[in-house]
């Protein structure tokens, strides 16, 4: 199914001049765990279709399987370069118990793993490129100098942060500045009606202060928020998948459920599934650059792009309703 992309919005990532699609696509979880590349390169036509221009990665997914899958579905799609944006972020690292390639953001780390995305890619460059964790270990400037330089060797056209405190950035915002280095220019951080502390209060005074963006994940809290979880744990879905027990818990949480499902009556009355009434409320953010949607199958692609009707209906009133009824 195409769906008509002339009600995709376009926001500027952060401070950045390039625009982003507010609804983007990745591929956490799904790559790999839930789908190949012939199912992951179907989820991104769809996206893709919609109007979508963003697609998200990380070194960590699947131990870098993720990034070929998705490099892989591209040379198939064989879309112009200039008309997507590719994304994925360094931390945690793929190389076992390397003191100098894990769980850190030093130059060595940093210069070689890019190298190394880039080429399980297959392309060229990235169009931004993520601290995918802050690292009290290696000095700030060490990184910003790092993440700079990345930028100046072609191989990554902004960088920005993810899970990291608004002081962190600040930090690394002033650091670039002195220097004239190229600053981060948006975060990648958790945001959905269930996890809005860091978003909404922490980042206020610096979105206010400097336009840093945000280019958001875990919109539908790994599924919680769409209702599927109402009545026990569906085969094949996330709180079923190894690895996932932590997830399990929440899902099997009925004070969680019960929150939940007092959005039911909400989507109800709009028409809309509860995914898709969730989606279209953290697009409403003025920080939020790009909602980071996933997909294990097609059908799901299609319903999370469809939000881009709904969006409209979240009036001012509905977002406060919704805000009440989740507590």
């Amino acid at each position: 199914m195409t769906i008509p992309n002339d009600n995709m919005e376009y926001r500027r990532l952060g401070t950045s001049g390039v625009k982003v699609s507010v609804l983007g696509f990745g591929s956490w979880v799904t790559f790999d765990a839930q789908m190949q590349t012939d199912t992951a390169l179907e989820c991104m036509q769809v996206a893709h279709d919609a109007g979508c221009n963003f697609f998200d990665n990380a070194e960590v997914y699947a131990g870098g399987r993720s990034e070929e899958i998705m490099g892989a579905a591209l040379r198939e799609l064989a879309w112009p370069r200039w008309s997507y944006i590719v994304t994925t972020k360094l931390f945690w690292g793929i190389h076992g118990d390397d003191p100098n390639m894990q769980n850190t953001l030093n130059r060595k780390y940093l210069l070689q793993g890019i190298d190394a995305s880039l080429e399980r890619f297959g392309l060229d460059f990235v169009d931004v490129v993520y601290c995918h964790r802050a690292d009290p270990e290696t000095p700030m400037e060490e990184t910003v100098w790092a993440m700079s330089d990345m930028i100046a060797a072609g191989k990554a056209h902004y960088w920005g942060t993810s899970e990291w405190s608004a002081d962190e950035i600040r930090h690394a915002i002033d650091i670039a500045d002195r220097h004239h280095l190229h600053a981060p220019v948006t975060e990648q951080s958790q945001y959905n009606l269930l996890e809005r502390q860091r978003v909404e209060k922490e980042y206020d005074r610096l979105h206010r202060e400097t336009g840093y963006g945000n280019t958001t994940f875990s919109p539908l809290a790994a599924g919680l928020l769409t209702g599927k979880y109402r009545d026990g744990i569906p085969e094949g879905s996330r709180a079923a998948l190894d690895g996932y027990e932590w997830f399990k818990a929440m899902a099997d949480d009925s004070s969680v459920i019960e929150r939940i499902e007092k959005l039911r009556p909400i989507a109800d009355r709009l028409g809309c599934s509860m995914a898709q009434l969730t989606l279209a409320w953290v697009t409403l953010h003025p920080m939020v650059s790009s909602v980071i949607t996933g997909a294990s199958r097609p059908s799901q692609a299609v319903e999370n792009f469809e939000t881009l009707e709904i969006i409209p209906l979240v009036t001012a009133d509905v977002k406060a309703e919704m805000e009440r009824a989740i507590g």
